[in-house]
């Protein structure tokens, strides 16, 4: 999950003060170099003997550049699997450098998406749902219920569909990310 935007990862890393790196799409990060993603992963391994990484499913695109374009059946691109693909480079350059390793990945996507409601979501999920069927029995129709500083609002789904939010780079999220991971703010050779 993470289609474009990586909001999932960013508020799962910050809930569990676990986590060493996390890779959304709206950071640019290269994979080698003096300042990329691989070097600053051995140092951790190196320094601490653990790391854990949080991958949002549309980062690292841009490694993929020659593979066939899919789309899904609501004509969405079908992204890359940059997990698995992070998991192979891993393994390949901590292997090359002859580096003691266990790597263990989980793909939580199914995990999340089966935890049962704490009462709170449910009790949300019913107001969403009864605000929907008030404004279609009047008349109301190609709207998205949603909450606004407490109040219940509809909305026009192409109004809620008009820009993707993302991750501004000067944000206080991201900067909360970057502070509780500790990783690098720039993971670039350039």
């Amino acid at each position: 999950m993470g289609r474009d935007s990586g909001f999932i990862a960013a508020h799962a890393a910050l809930s569990i003060q676990e986590v060493n790196f996390v890779i959304i799409p709206e950071m640019k990060f290269d994979l080698y170099g003096h300042n990329g993603f691989l070097t600053h992963l051995k140092k951790r391994i190196e320094q601490k003997h653990h790391a854990v990484i949080v991958v949002a499913e549309g980062a690292g695109q841009f490694l993929f550049e020659n593979a066939e374009v899919k789309m899904d059946a609501s004509g969405n691109k079908i992204h890359n699997d940059i997990g698995v693909y992070l998991k192979e480079k891993i393994n390949e350059e901590f292997c090359r450098r002859k580096m003691e390793f266990t790597i263990k990945y989980i793909d939580p996507s199914y995990i999340i998406r089966s935890a049962p409601a704490i009462a709170s979501d449910s009790r949300f999920c019913n107001q969403l749902a009864q605000y929907a069927v008030h404004a279609a029995m009047a008349g109301r129709t190609g709207f998205v219920v949603g909450n606004w500083a407490d109040e219940f609002t509809i909305l026009p789904i192409s109004l809620a569909t008009e820009t993707r939010k993302k991750i501004q780079p000067d944000s206080e999220l991201l900067f909360s990310l970057l502070c509780s991971t500790g990783q690098p703010m720039i993971m670039t050779n350039d």
